[in-house]
């Protein structure tokens, strides 16, 4: 076995650089702000927004960057024209810096998502587009896959030997090493060793693909034994579920749209797979199945838009929803097709989905545009339907009874609405100036310790007050939380706990979380903790029950108003945690003694009683009679 010369291995790179810059430089300007967000504790807010934007924009500019360079190989262009293209390219992708702002706008990151399939789908077919031989793409496509996985495999065996080694360092030398090293090690393989070693492995000779008619005969095995097995089981499942709501005549279940997707997914990945053999004499069973899965698919999509059609109706289209029916219109597209194309070309599949997901980010047909008008006119509707709508605006509800359904869904509406923008969405709907009281309500907004909470707290602030304006506060499912106490009993952490007089103590790490029964080695006693729905904490001592009801506790604490101002909580203030002694509770069975020692109970109080504790920590202390 020959092993590679530095001077290869050095060589190889090289030329990698050189064919991929734009693609190498986005992933060092993500693998640094990953770096920096990682190394710096002490980064302010914004500065880790900056950062995660860099990241966002480090991925996107190399996925589109890795598409455009494979476009110009796969058409030809001379090395001049080519990186014109390149140039013009990358400082498109650059300007998604300062497009994308999740702590700003909160569909931000799935916008993101929603560029990162595109531009995947891009690449998986732009050296194809618009020409080029389905069996070269299926070829590419099968040798980046590969590669993907092999880059995977060496960069995760690389980090995990690298990190033994550091830690065996450390261990033997006693070295004082970065606390961050591990992370910092895993972006840096991770940004630069997986996307170079990658690259390298990027077919080059597009137009030779097409001449390569070799095939995996693993593939065909777990196609053959895995994927199309669990289609057919997804599709026995929903045909008899079809059935079963012919006969019952009721509508389908929101799940079902679920199974169906996964029957697609598995079965259209099944079909692409076996692609390149379905001419061959002993695999003529794949064109059977595959005209077989489309023709199952049509029943199944039906089934789909009744299932979204059955939220859509009454409730509107949401973000989830518009996906839904935009994959249903597509499935139908993909069926027709290939149950009546002659050509069969399964580069069909990624530009479809690439073309539908790039509509779905940004336009009036894309989700949040589709999504907000829906909404939009629900909340129209519904002050039509009591005379509060006129001349184009919605007039308060001041001396109209709205019902408790349509409130609700009114409300409802307007936090959807503000939460997907801003208030502005519903500017054309108000009499009052939005844009003025938006800038009112920033000022009293003094919470800036996170840009991301700062910002939520305007979205809420802003749909309180259309809320308000329009007459609708008494449906607003926020007040219930608004005259909500919060009090926090804490001990501090110098207190010693006295126990002497006990034979066993057991740690409370969790009141709420059961734990595994504990034998003790001296004589075998067995200690369990249990809890319950209810807020009591139950402690089994060779199956001898003690009950610690935590509401009871709690309502005698807050019962005692002298001093109690001193335990409420405050969450952005340093002094949050108040200090007290440790809470002793006793109880007794027929041959121990229970003491509950608790540290630390956090309550809830609201309309003069106990409504949660969200937290309780301590030890039991069990004595023998």
């Amino acid at each position: 076995m020959k092993f590679p010369s530095i001077k290869n291995l050095a060589e190889s790179a090289g030329k990698t650089i050189k064919r991929f810059p734009f693609e190498l430089l986005f992933a060092l300007a993500g693998t640094i702000a990953a770096t920096v967000d990682i190394e710096k504790d002490n980064l302010q807010p914004a500065d880790q927004n900056w950062c995660y934007r860099i990241i966002m924009t480090a991925n996107l500019g190399l996925l589109l960057c890795l598409a455009t360079t494979l476009f110009t190989e796969g058409r030809m262009l001379n090395k001049r024209n080519g990186y014109l293209v390149r140039i013009l390219v990358a400082l498109a992708a650059t300007s998604l810096l300062f497009l994308l702002n999740p702590d700003e706008r909160l569909y931000d990151n799935l916008r993101f998502f929603l560029f990162s399939l595109s531009f995947h789908l891009l690449v998986s077919f732009a050296a194809f587009f618009p020409n080029g031989q389905v069996q070269g793409f299926w070829q590419f496509n099968k040798a980046i896959f590969l590669r993907f996985l092999t880059s995977i495999l060496y960069s995760g065996v690389l980090y995990i030997g690298l990190i033994a080694a550091i830690n065996g360092a450390i261990f033997l030398f006693n070295l004082k090493l970065d606390p961050h090293i591990n992370s910092t090690l895993f972006v840096w393989i991770a940004g630069i060793f997986n996307t170079l070693f990658f690259l390298s492995g990027v077919p080059k000779d597009i137009g030779q693909l097409s001449n390569d008619f070799s095939y995996p005969k693993g593939l065909k095995i777990f196609t053959q034994y895995v994927l199309i097995p669990l289609a057919a089981v997804y599709v026995i499942i929903l045909l008899a579920y079809e059935v079963k709501i012919l006969i019952q005549w009721s509508l389908p279940k929101g799940l079902v749209s679920s199974l169906i997707m996964s029957y697609a997914v598995f079965g259209i990945l099944s079909i692409l797979l076996v692609y390149p053999i379905r001419e061959t004499q002993e695999n003529k069973w794949i064109k059977t199945w595959g005209r077989s899965f489309y023709i199952l698919l049509i029943p199944l999509n039906i089934l789909l838009l009744l299932a979204v059609f059955a939220r859509v109706f009454p409730y509107g289209i949401t973000v989830p929803r518009y996906f839904l029916l935009v994959l249903s219109a597509w499935l139908f597209f993909i069926t027709v097709y290939f149950l009546f194309s002659k050509k069969q070309n399964i580069k069909v599949i990624p530009v479809s989905l690439c073309l539908l997901t790039l509509i779905s980010i940004y336009g009036p047909l894309s989700t949040f545009s589709v999504s907000e008008y829906s909404q939009r006119y629900i909340l129209i509707n519904l002050f039509k339907k009591y005379g509060n709508y006129k001349d184009g605006k919605l007039l308060p509800m001041t001396n109209k009874r709205m019902t408790e359904k349509d409130g609700s869904e009114a409300v409802a509406k307007i936090q959807y609405l503000v939460d997907g923008k801003n208030m502005s969405s519903l500017q054309e709907y108000i009499s009052k100036d939005l844009s003025a009281v938006n800038d009112s309500l920033r000022k009293t907004n003094n919470d800036k310790s996170s840009v991301y909470f700062y910002l939520q707290g305007i979205k809420s602030s802003e749909a309180d007050w259309i809320v308000n304006y329009l007459g609708l506060d008494k449906f607003s499912k926020v007040d219930q939380f608004a005259n909500v106490v919060s009090y926090d009993f804490d001990t501090d952490n110098n207190v010693i706990l006295n126990v002497k007089s006990y034979d066993y103590v057991t740690r409370v790490d969790d009141g709420f979380s059961n734990t595994d029964t504990t034998f003790l080695n001296e004589d075998r006693t067995k200690i369990k903790q249990l809890s319950d729905s209810t807020y009591n904490c139950k402690l089994y001592v060779n199956n001898e029950l003690a009950i610690f009801d935590l509401k009871q506790i709690a309502d005698s604490l807050i019962k005692h108003k002298t001093g109690l101002k001193a335990y409420n909580q405050l969450p952005d203030s340093k002094d949050s945690v108040a200090r007290t002694q440790i809470i002793m509770i006793y109880r007794q069975t027929q041959n121990y003694h229970v003491t509950f020692a608790i540290s630390k109970l956090d309550v809830n109080y609201s309309k003069n009683k106990v409504s949660n504790v969200s937290e309780v920590m301590g030890y039991y202390l069990i004595k023998k009679k």
